[in-house]
């Protein structure tokens, strides 16, 4: 999606200075590279929807081509068999049955939909599991994907699709009565809590509202002030890097800065703003303060998809070549930058290491922890062969962010204690455990990559939380060949959470070894 959108943005570029013609060949093509994975965008998220609710996700597929079918996306402009909900802000016109029950249909219909899918997908791999259930060997292969869809395509179109519309249609409406309000405050709003709402993943909750509201009418605002924030949270990073005199704190910021450029704020919030506090509050008044201009001159985005520096483009209305709304984006993303970046040099203070000032609890605590660390050894908890953390296909592991050790990639499925301690936490979803030693190092246990999306399918606690165990003790035991057919890597990584730095260890990676062989030595 980034892709592409960074695509239509460089397109508008191209067209605006009349280095390409519009209407020409050539960007008809290129349009159609642009604009195509935004049009049939069901039946990408099909995919992804269907892997995450463990459905077929070709079944999953066949139900995003049915929702982008032009015979349907085309009924809506035919003659109106009649009108539902009359005189209230739901009135819809409908324009074809099915079993003589009125099908209603967005504008434009279901391509570049985000929601529909998503729904349509979860309640059919429910579907799906039925019929799987009660079906016969003999003919599961063909009548479990026909009897899914001719259930799921009809309610798509006669109960999902118009319910989540409805509710498109709530939110854009507390929208539009804010700008009604005042667009300045809305976009002051929107600025401000764009990046808390990035903390708890709500912020999903408006892009299907833009993506919805530019297939329908070629732009969106809904988004606009939104876009000052990656920019607030960069300049505040950027004044951290230029007073702070942590090393640490230093090697961190700076990918942070960069990536915060091109939109990418998560390294920025998680790893330095947001564990120092105010910076992180200063990021949010700034682009506050930015996202108050952009709302109030009611700018519009007309494309999805580029972030950070890829994303100005997308405020050159393509039509008339009108860059007023780029001009103001870029004015108020220079005061953004310049209240996050300036109050920041202003107020950020070093701590020491850790972030604990002086004389701090915390930080005796961590002293008085360090100094009574004693020597211990680390067995591996599965048989097969030990890895270093950089082999494991997930950044966050392979970056040591989560801590220090290494990875077994298990021949069985079976899984034991790496040494005499307690069991301090078993994970919902069951694909990872915490253990604590009797030194209190704390160990964690991630069997494979992305399986928390099994949502705890194939895996059997044999202990409960809070057990103590000894060394070699069954914790868990997992279907291996279950997982494995599901396409998960089963890479495990081993890993101590609580180590500081000073700490040394020994790990013994590259090896074959046993349930109950030293991988690791503090």
């Amino acid at each position: 999606l980034s892709a592409v959108g960074i695509l239509k943005g460089v397109l508008a570029l191209l067209v605006f200075f009349g280095l390409m013609e519009g209407g020409g060949s050539t960007y008809g093509l290129l349009y159609a590279i642009a604009d195509g994975f935004f049009y049939f965008l069901p039946i990408v998220l099909a995919i992804t929807a269907s892997e995450k609710f463990r459905g077929n996700k070709f079944i999953g597929m066949a139900i995003g081509a049915a929702l982008c079918y032009p015979a349907m996306v085309g009924l809506s402009g035919g003659e109106a068999l009649g009108t539902l909900f009359a005189g209230t802000m739901f009135q819809t016109s409908y324009y074809g049955t099915f079993a003589g029950i009125p099908v209603l249909l967005p504008a434009s219909g279901y391509p570049s939909s985000v929601v529909p899918i998503i729904v349509a997908v979860y309640f059919s791999s429910r579907i799906e599991r039925f019929w799987k259930k009660v079906l016969p060997d003999l003919i599961k292969m063909f009548f479990v994907p026909l009897m899914t869809l001719v259930i799921i395509v009809p309610l798509a179109y006669l109960i999902i699709g118009p319910v989540v519309t409805v509710f498109s249609s709530l939110i854009s409406a507390v929208f539009s009565a804010l700008y009604s309000v005042s667009g300045f405050l809305a976009g002051a709003v929107s600025g401000a809590v764009w990046q808390i709402l990035v903390i708890f993943g709500l912020h999903w909750a408006l892009i299907p509202i833009a993506i919805m509201e530019t297939g329908m009418y070629g732009h969106s605002g809904v988004l606009s002030p939104t876009f000052v924030a990656s920019f607030a949270q960069s300049a505040a990073v950027l004044a951290i890097i230029l007073k702070t005199r942590d090393q640490k704190l230093k090697g961190i910021a700076i990918p942070a800065f960069i990536s915060g450029i091109f939109g990418v704020t998560e390294a920025a919030i998680y790893g330095v703003t947001l564990p120092k506090k105010k910076p992180f509050v200063i990021s949010c008044i700034a682009a506050a303060a930015g996202g108050a201009i952009i709302g109030g001159f009611q700018v519009q985005g007309h494309s999805i998809g580029g972030l950070g520096v890829f994303g100005l483009p997308s405020f050159i209305d393509p039509a008339s070549k009108d860059v007023t709304g780029l001009l103001w984006v870029l004015g108020a993303t220079a005061l953004a930058i310049g209240i996050a970046f300036f109050l920041t040099m202003f107020t950020y203070k070093d701590t020491q290491p850790g972030g604990s000032k002086p004389g701090n609890a915390v930080t005796e605590k961590k002293t008085e922890f360090e100094a009574k660390r004693q020597p211990e050894e680390i067995v591996s908890p599965m048989k097969g062969k030990t890895v270093p953390l950089s082999q494991v296909p997930d950044n966050a592991f392979a970056s040591g962010v989560l801590g220090r050790g290494l990875a077994v990639i298990p021949e069985d499925g079976k899984v034991c204690a790496p040494c005499d301690g307690t069991v301090s936490m078993i994970f919902k979803t069951k694909h990872a455990l915490g253990f604590q030693t009797q030194n209190g190092t704390e160990v964690l246990i991630h069997i494979g990559i992305n399986t928390v999306n099994l949502d705890g399918a194939h895996f059997t606690p044999k202990v409960e939380e809070g057990a103590s165990v000894s060394k070699g003790q069954l914790l868990m035991e997992f279907d291996k060949e279950a997982i494995e057919k599901e396409g998960y890597s089963l890479i495990t990584p081993i890993l101590l959470t609580n180590l500081e730095e000073s700490a040394k260890i020994e790990l013994i990676t590259g090896k074959e070894v046993d349930k109950g062989q030293v991988v690791i030595r503090l």
